[in-house]
């Protein structure tokens, strides 16, 4: 994170320490051989893997570019450090050039925990209403418009792919896609149950209440050869798209429900008017349900193998939002906590994402540091 006071020397030393970390000269490799393929003229032939390189050569050209660009930059100001020490009141504009490396420098740190192997994906967020009722199902949908938000703030395109509203007020699931770079590696955190402690505006007694929601994050992959998907393990089944109160957003049966025979997976999709549409966009959300399981049994059997039982889904309490008698969010796995709950709700959660980062890549740090083999004296 930022530390305020933070010397150029301090950061010159974290770039390196990010040089080493990030193996940049591996990612210049990379990005030239990538760079090389694109100049075929045959790669339109396949326009989904063209745009899926092309989209990897942009991010690799930013983090490679950024980084130079830092570097540089910390090199001319380490000479104008000398002109400063000759004259003093160069020190305003010196403090402020420093302020802007070590924002850099903070970025690109981010960018070093973000090294999952679908981190740099785009996300599909699930939200779900859980126990609670009405109430249940006004928190999940004032978590949807957190996401929305945050999405909106980090500069992403998010787009609502599928809505089950309630039949009194709130909804009772929904799916968004976000698209930008390394979209779900900062949401993949978000994943887990939250919690709301408010007066109920659905109480006549306005008593309090607690409410649950589930969030889901899983990676978008198109191309992962681990996923097939066949066409004999679908059951497809169509019919009419309703909206809340059992009204019919059209007269057609253009809402597509998929289920995945050999894991009792199923998708739905009801937000386009097209059958067609729905259909491609319930294999989506397909799709990455089935990366994300294979994920998480990855994860369960590393768990098993260390002796530690994952907590998943429901069981997982990820962050409770208290609205009375207090006012406080506050996040269970790293305690990091604010009383401003309406920014939190308005999308600002950047501060519990970047806690999450840090202390799951310190944890891999652990990990690995105990895993590797001592060394022996001669």
């Amino acid at each position: 994170m930022i530390q305020p006071g933070s010397s150029l020397d301090d950061l010159l030393a974290r770039l390196e320490q990010i040089e080493v970390r990030l193996d940049l000269a591996d990612k210049q490799r990379q990005l030239t051989e990538l760079e090389a393929q694109a100049a075929d003229p045959a790669l339109w032939d396949d326009p989904a893997r063209a745009q899926r390189l092309l989209r990897r050569i942009a991010q690799l050209r930013d983090l490679v570019e950024e980084f130079a660009k830092l570097k540089r930059h910390a090199a001319d100001l380490k000479e104008f450090e000398t002109l400063v020490a000759e004259d003093p009141t160069l020190q305003p504009e010196f403090d402020q050039e420093v302020r802007r490396i070590a924002e850099g420098v903070h970025a690109l740190e981010l960018r070093v925990l973000l090294n999952g192997p679908y981190d740099d994906h785009d996300a599909l967020l699930a939200i779900h209403a859980g126990t609670g009722g009405v109430d249940a199902q006004d928190w999940a949908e004032m978590l949807l418009r957190m996401y929305l938000r945050w999405a909106q703030r980090a500069g992403y395109t998010a787009e609502i792919l599928d809505l089950h509203e309630g039949e009194e007020a709130g909804i009772k699931s929904a799916t968004v896609e976000v698209r930008g770079p390394y979209a779900y590696g900062y949401l993949k955190g978000e994943a887990g149950t939250h919690r709301l402690v408010r007066l109920s505006p659905f109480d006549a007694n306005h008593r309090r209440h607690t409410s649950f929601a589930l969030v889901e994050v899983l990676p978008q992959v198109d191309d992962d050869p681990e996923i097939v998907i066949r066409d004999e393990d679908l059951r497809i089944d169509t019919y009419r798209a309703s909206g809340a109160g059992g009204q019919y957003v059209n007269k057609t049966e253009s809402a597509v429900r998929i289920t995945h025979l050999p894991t009792g997976i199923v998708v739905t999709c009801q937000n386009e008017r097209s059958q067609l549409q729905n259909r491609e966009t319930a294999m989506k959300i397909l799709r990455a349900r089935l990366m994300e399981l294979k994920l998480r049994q990855r994860q369960e059997e590393q768990a098993r193998l260390k002796g530690k039982v994952p907590v998943t889904g429901w069981g997982n309490r990820i962050r409770s939002y208290v609205l009375h008698p207090y006012t406080m969010v506050t996040d269970h796995r790293t305690g990091v906590s604010t009383p401003n709950v309406q920014a939190v709700l308005d999308g600002d959660l950047q501060p519990f994402i970047e806690a999450y980062l840090h202390r799951a890549g310190s944890e891999l740090e652990s990990l690995e540091g105990a895993e590797a083999p001592a060394s022996t004296g001669a």
